[in-house]
Parts: structure tokens; C-alpha cells; sequence
């Protein structure tokens, strides 16, 4: 476990230092710094494993730092070392995986290490799944991730706020997404200093909720200079947006490709984010529903053409069960 130290004073950073070298199997300390601005330009080129930071310092806060760093490296796990009760909850809720208080005892030190190794360990075990199996999305009613034995499951979020934060820049993956927009769209009542805070709050239990489902390919990553947020899923599939790349692929409909067809009537299992009362999906929810609707009707058009009235009935009673007010599925059944 590689380690970076970060504390303005030097006689507790070279206690700390001590303690993790000479009592601490398997920790190995690669840097100590009295300067934080100096530590956060070290985590970029020592790729630490875990930054034990100090709260309190008087050129910038701990927490501070802390958010940078797992904006840029969410990787890297934080403890934050306080000799300030009043800060030990938001440190813990916030960013760490760990907070420790001065003066430090070797006792509680040992159990940070330990949780440290079991975080680390697990993470290790998620890259090896994610490498063997490619990772997939639903959009379709409510927001599922596939597991290793192909089943999906409903993704479940700290907060209503951490899930529609999540939605929202997956909605708008790949573009800039402006910080304001974000204030305003989940928060537009609260003052900003406290919707700010909120904002970096639920970004950390998006990407913790992300590391328990072993999404760790997806980053969310911000950018100071424009203030906002790019929001990139790597290698991570959208299941309506593989839905709609097929559909657009698809040769003239005949006997030989129906049952592509067919495929893709059953594949659209509900609308757009449809369990959630997001009026910023809307517009994609009725251009998506379109489209499925104009494809199960053109499906159901063949049928009836071609005398094969159980398949029309068959795909018209689906688009009732989607959509009971579409009136030409009810005239044609």
C-alpha cells in the first residue's frame, strides 16, 4: 500500500510517518508533505494508494483538498487525521473511507490500515471482473446494472438527489455540464454555500455507489476553469442506446428478419428513466417512445399484410400494456 502524508506541522507528520513504516506491515510511505498544494502535485505522479491528510491547516482546509483529489484521482482512497470533533463527521461523510483523531494511537491506526486493505482488496477483485465481463446500463423505466450472471439490478442510491445527480450527467455524458445548472436543477431553494456543499456531498456518494457496483470506468470529473463537470462512462454500454443503434441498422423488414424485429419490440421494457418524475428527460422519453411505437406499428402493419393475425395481436397487445391510450393498437387488435 502506497501512502502520501499531508500535514502543515512537521513533528506529527514525522510521527505519522514513523508508525505506518515501523508498525504497519505492507505500507510503504512515499511522500511527506508539510505543503498541501505540493501533495497534490505529487498524488499525480507517485499514483498513491491512500492520502492520510490533515484537516486543519491554515493555507487551505483538508476537506478541500480531499474533494480535489477524488475528483482527479478517485482511486485514491483519503483518511483524514483531525484534532477537531467538530469536523470528524463531514470528513467521514464527505470524502474518507477513514478518520483518525490526534494524538493518533496505534491501536485505531492498526484498524484504518485494515480497513484500507479490505477496500483495496475489494477493488482489486472488481477490476478483475470488470476486465473479464463489459459492463451495461438500463435506462429502459428504472436505472439497473447487469451482474456477472446477466441478470439486472436496480441500482440503489444514498439519496433521491444522488440518483437524479447520476441520471442527469449520464443523460449528458460527454458534454460539459455547468455547475449553476446543477445548483439550480436539484437545490434551487437552498442558499449556495450550502447547495455547493450538497453538490460535492452527492458527487462522492455517486462515486462511492459506482465503486460498489464495480463501475469504476465511469468518471466524473471537474473542471475548475469552466466550473462544471464532464461525466465519461469508458467502455460501460447504454442499453437505449445500443436499442437505438440497432433499430437504425435494420434492413426492410421480411420473413427472414423478424425475429430482429420482434427482438427489438420486447427489448424496450418501459420508458426512458419512465419510473421517475425527471422533467429534463422528457423530451428523450417521448422522441424514444416514438420511435418504438412507429417500429412495433410497422411490425404489426407486416403482420396483418402478410394474413399472420396472431403476431399482429401479439405485438398489439404490447403496445397496450406500454401505452393503453394509443388508439390504432386497440382498432387493429
Amino acid at each position: 500500500m502506497r501512502a502520501i502524508l499531508v500535514d502543515d506541522e512537521s513533528l506529527p507528520l514525522t510521527y505519522l510517518k514513523k508508525m505506518l513504516e515501523n508498525e504497519m506491515e505492507g505500507v510503504e510511505v512515499v511522500g511527506a508533505y508539510l505543503d498541501p498544494l505540493e501533495a497534490c502535485e505529487a498524488v499525480t505522479s507517485l499514483q498513491p494508494d491512500v492520502v492520510f491528510l490533515d484537516i486543519h491547516m491554515p493555507e487551505m482546509n483538508g476537506l478541500e483538498i480531499g474533494e480535489r483529489i477524488q475528483e482527479n484521482f478517485s482511486d485514491v482512497e483519503i483518511v483524514f487525521i483531525t484534532g477537531y470533533d467538530r469536523y470528524a463527521v463531514d470528513a467521514f461523510d464527505l470524502y474518507a473511507i477513514d478518520y483518525v483523531m490526534k494524538p493518533i494511537r496505534l491501536e485505531r491506526l492498526k484498524k484504518t490500515v485494515e480497513r484500507l486493505n479490505e477496500r483495496l482488496l475489494h477493488r482489486k477483485m472488481m477490476r478483475l471482473e470488470i476486465e473479464q465481463e463489459r459492463q451495461h446500463i438500463s435506462c429502459f423505466n428504472t436505472l439497473k446494472v447487469e451482474l456477472p450472471d446477466g441478470t439486472f439490478e436496480v441500482m440503489k442510491w444514498r439519496t433521491a438527489k444522488a440518483q437524479e445527480l447520476f441520471a442527469y450527467m449520464l443523460h449528458y455524458r460527454g458534454s460539459f455540464i455547468h455547475r449553476d445548472s446543477l445548483l439550480e436543477l436539484l437545490w434551487p431553494d437552498f442558499d449556495v454555500s450550502r447547495r455547493e456543499k450538497l453538490l460535492y456531498t452527492t458527487v462522492f456518494h455517486i462515486r462511492q455507489s459506482l465503486e460498489m457496483y464495480g463501475l469504476e470506468g465511469i468518471s466524473i470529473k471537474r473542471d475548475d476553469l469552466n466550473d462544471g463537470y464532464t461525466f465519461d462512462i469508458g467502455s460501460v454500454s447504454i442499453d437505449t442506446e445500443e436499442w437505438e443503434r440497432d433499430l437504425k441498422q435494420l434492413e426492410p423488414l421480411e420473413y427472414d428478419n423478424m425475429q430482429i424485429y420482434e427482438r427489438l419490440v420486447r427489448t424496450y421494457t418501459g420508458d426512458y428513466f419512465g419510473a421517475y418524475d425527471y422533467l429534463w428527460a422528457e423530451r428523450e422519453r417521448e422522441r424514444l417512445r416514438r420511435l418504438w411505437l412507429n417500429h412495433a406499428h410497422r411490425l404489426s402493419t407486416y403482420y396483418i399484410q402478410n394474413e399472420m393475425m396472431p403476431a399482429s395481436f401479439k405485438v398489439n397487445q404490447r403496445i397496450q400494456q406500454c401505452f393503453p391510450v394509443n388508439e390504432e393498437s386497440h382498432i387493429t387488435s
